[in-house]
């Protein structure tokens, strides 16, 4: 993901990363593109689990 705050504005190292006033139909694409990455995290958690069950 990319360095944002919730508020789409500065990184942790103070450097300004956005605009800080966000169209709802940019938010929404945002949670969208969040939610993907997130499945595709668990995803992925899920077949370390199981690869690392069959080698038990």
């Amino acid at each position: 993901m990319k360095c944002e705050t919730s508020m789409g504005g500065c990184c942790s190292d103070g450097s300004y990363s956005g605009r800080h006033f966000l169209t709802k139909e940019e938010k929404i694409a945002k949670l969208n593109e969040y939610k993907e990455w997130l499945d595709n995290e668990s995803k992925g958690v899920d077949e370390k689990i199981a690869s690392l069950q069959k080698a038990s």
